[in-house]
């Protein structure tokens, strides 16, 4: 270009050039471009100092990201909400909370407004290293700059207090917000059940759920399966299933974490044949398992003493996995070799062994067919009193509405020989805090 007359380099030119030397991370390189820029008689703009900026910060040099603005000063082009914004990003991420509030301040010396994308930055950096007064005065500076919290404030305040176990006065901040107009989100409701779960008060959690449909909000399934885990930690599984069959009554469809809840529930209240009928009822709900629920309602049985009926189940894996690993080699094989390698598996074979349907008796792991057993997957305990509900089988058939508006059935059948699903476990948070 500077060789052709006719051509000469503008300023996008130019900060093309420094954009891809800062994505490379060579500032140095970078730098140059724009002393050439200036002896070229162009002047840098503030998107060439953002970039410049943005490259110091995410290598960690915030002095030198601050440095910008100085620069920027002393060559006539000023700052503005972008440029504050990456310097006080890079002081959040690199954990350095009262630098980016020392900075906050700097920048109504500047005459630029943080906005509440900033300031709620600040708060969730100040609870994070649990400083209260820290928050306190981010909120004193926003009412200072004329700016509102909104919810992800309310809610980034209401985890800290949830989180240190202070339910009471989580929800106070929840109320607060209500009050002042804000209307509370899935998070924010989802803040509340966990932490009356962590509390020990699923009933709350429960009471949430009836005041979320009273309000008008449709709670989803991360907070119904929250609540469901409250009744599960608190072994009160009959419970659990009532607010399983409020979702379902509400059109709302349980995920992989909702079936896996309620068998780790049934784990926990050793009932491991009421763990395995959930394998039947994902399949009601067209959610595909996996292999560690089988392990894990494997354990259950084993929990009880029963390793017959865990060893039935890990069988089960055994034989899907080499299922699964003959299909990938068939699939690996070209077509005239794999005719080939049939007919030589059949020399000296009955045809009857080849395409055989699969038996819905499964074997323990000695080959031998185990007996059936009547009940062994029911829900039939007299003390768990679920007539009506989706978990509910027994040897007739029972109709419910699903999530499509159909009304599918519910069969007592035995067919975990070939079901597969999730066991997730509740990590319980512990952690300790001291606020007043």
């Amino acid at each position: 270009m500077s060789q052709e007359g006719n051509v000469k380099p503008n300023l996008r030119t130019y900060n093309v050039l420094v954009r891809a030397w800062c994505n490379k991370k060579r500032i140095t390189e970078a730098r140059n471009v724009v002393n050439k820029m200036i002896a070229s008689g162009i002047q840098p703009d503030v998107v060439t100092y953002n970039t410049i900026a943005t490259a110091y910060a995410q290598k960690g040099a915030l002095d030198q990201a601050e440095g910008v603005i100085l620069e920027m000063q002393n060559n006539g082009a000023q700052p503005n909400e972008r440029t504050c914004g990456i310097i006080m990003s890079g002081y959040c991420k690199e954990g350095r909370i009262r630098e980016a509030l020392r900075f906050a301040y700097r920048m109504k010396e500047l005459g630029i407004h943080p906005n509440i994308v900033i300031f709620n930055s600040l708060i969730k950096g100040f609870v994070a290293i649990m400083d209260r007064d820290g928050v306190d005065e981010v909120l004193n500076l926003m009412g200072e700059f004329g700016v509102k919290p909104d919810v992800i404030t309310f809610s980034t305040i209401m985890n800290a207090w949830s989180t240190a176990g202070f339910m009471q006065k989580c929800r106070e901040i929840f109320d607060d917000m209500v009050k002042a107009g804000i209307e509370p989100d899935a998070h924010a409701y989802s803040i509340l059940a966990k932490g009356y779960v962590r509390a020990q008060e699923p009933e709350k959690a429960e009471e949430l759920l009836t005041t979320m449909i009273k309000s008008g909000f449709q709670p989803n399934v991360v907070i119904f399966t929250t609540v469901i885990s409250g009744w599960c930690s608190a072994g009160k599984m009959d419970y659990a299933v009532r607010v399983f069959d409020k979702m379902c009554q509400r059109g709302i469809s349980p995920n992989l974490k909702t079936f896996e809840t309620l068998m780790w529930g049934f784990a926990e209240a050793k009932q491991p044949w009421k763990a395995e009928e959930i394998l039947q009822i994902m399949t009601e709900f067209e959610v595909q398992p996996e292999k560690s629920t089988m392990l894990a309602v494997a354990e259950a049985w084993r929990a009880t003493g029963m390793t017959k009926e865990a060893n039935r189940l890990l069988g089960t894996i055994n034989r899907k996995e080499m299922t699964s690993q003959k299909v990938e080699l068939e699939n690996e094989i070209p077509a005239g070799n794999l005719e080939k390698l049939y007919q030589k598996q059949t020399e000296g074979v009955p045809c009857s062994g080849i395409l055989q349907i699969p038996s819905t008796v499964t074997s323990d792991l000695k080959g031998s067919p185990a007996p059936l057993r009547k009940g062994r997957m029911l829900l039939r305990d007299a003390d768990f009193p679920v007539e009506g509900s989706w978990l509910a089988t027994g040897s007739m058939s029972l109709s419910h509405s699903c999530k499509f508006g159909l009304r599918l059935p519910i069969i007592c059948r035995k067919q975990s020989q070939a079901q597969h699903g999730i066991y997730g476990q509740l990590a319980q948070s512990c952690t300790s805090v001291f606020l007043n």
